[in-house]
């Protein structure tokens, strides 16, 4: 009997979508040979809402391994909003559920960071065959030690850091370079050690800035000549910190800076004597081809993927713990944030070498 077998990226694109779409094709080739028909869903689940989608041939699947982005396309479609009829009357979850039975789906693949999860569960809420694969530069998921881009990101942002280093001796600067993460810190500990970052701002770690002026200014006293800092989208401060999210919310509407990191070089303008820069990288963190590590990561979970739909097992979240693909049930991760414990290896690792969190 033909299997037929929907997939779709969701969210922020990143490194490795499409080498998690090649290993679940693939798999599912090698499992069940002629008798599957695979259906890329167009643009993420705006697509599914409004039946965008393409039978894809064996071909389609070649040569991208190595790509960049995503070859079904992606958009954000926030979960709180997918249960509400919008102004044109399109009811998401009936749009959804409607062109999964048209397609006569056996499953929906569903390649996705925290939000698409959550409606991935959904979607199993509602009777459909979903299975997640864990997909964030952020590396943010509950139930997965690791997600495909993370690694991959964690390159760049250690390379942009690399490059600054140069700048920033030359001149006798202190860099602040901005790396992406709004409310988690993994992205930014993980290039911040690798790139030797002299101090390192998480979200998980609200800052004094006091303490990050004294830790630059003793670097000066000992003859460093420059510091860097690598500061997370989402640092907060520990004013900040004592307000509600509600007031937290406000004031960053009100912010007079086009991010975090200029204002944490305006309020250390007056405390430190060096020149101070901003590098923000921005989207190229999200870019490129991916790195070996998700190479294998994502070949890994979409061959993972394509067995468990052999094997009927739905409603899961490929997960990997252990360095083992585990099956992971949707109901008992989705809405959970995987944030950096503050003690843990990597940050007490950090500390004993001198690097400042500002706390």
């Amino acid at each position: 009997m033909m299997k037929r077998i929907g997939i779709l990226t969701s969210g922020g694109d990143c490194q490795g979508l499409n080498a998690a779409i090649r290993g679940v094709a693939k798999g599912l080739y090698q499992e069940f040979g002629k008798d599957v028909e695979i259906y890329g869903i167009k643009d993420g689940y705006k697509g599914l809402i409004f039946g965008e989608y393409k039978l894809m041939k064996p071909n389609d699947f070649s040569g991208i391994l190595t790509l960049g982005g995503t070859l079904l396309g992606t958009s954000r479609q926030p979960f709180k909003t997918m249960r509400v009829i919008d102004e044109n009357s399109v009811d998401k979850v009936k749009g959804m559920k409607d062109n999964y039975k048209k397609m006569k789906l056996d499953c929906l693949v569903i390649l996705g960071g925290n939000g698409t999860q959550k409606t991935a569960n959904l979607l199993r809420e509602e009777g459909l065959n979903v299975i997640h694969l864990p997909k964030t530069i952020d590396n943010d998921i509950w139930g997965t030690d690791i997600t495909f881009g993370f690694h991959s990101a964690v390159e760049i942002a250690t390379n942009v850091i690399d490059c600054i280093h140069t700048t920033a001796t030359s001149h006798g600067r202190v860099f602040i370079v901005e790396v992406m993460g709004h409310k988690v810190g993994w992205l930014t500990l993980s290039a911040g050690i690798a790139g030797g970052a002299d101090v390192i701002l998480l979200p998980e770690i609200p800052y004094d800035i006091d303490k990050v002026a004294k830790c630059l200014n003793d670097r000066i006293k000992a003859g460093k000549k420059f510091s860097i800092l690598a500061v997370a989208e989402g640092a907060i401060s520990k004013q900040e910190a004592a307000l509600s999210k509600k007031e937290r919310k406000k004031a960053r509407e009100n912010f007079p800076h086009p991010s975090i990191v200029y204002r944490i070089a305006e309020e250390l303008a007056g405390k430190v004597d060096n020149e101070i820069r901003v590098c923000v990288p921005g989207h190229f963190q999200r870019g490129g081809s991916p790195c070996a590590y998700d190479r294998v990561l994502c070949t890994r979970l979409g061959a993972t993927a394509a067995r468990y739909i052999k094997e009927k097992t739905f409603g899961v979240m490929v997960g990997m713990v252990n360095g083992q693909c585990v099956p992971v049930p949707l109901q008992d991760v989705a809405g959970k944030l995987k944030s950096v414990p503050v003690d843990c290896d990597e940050i007490k690792a950090a500390r004993q070498i001198g690097i400042s969190f500002g706390d």
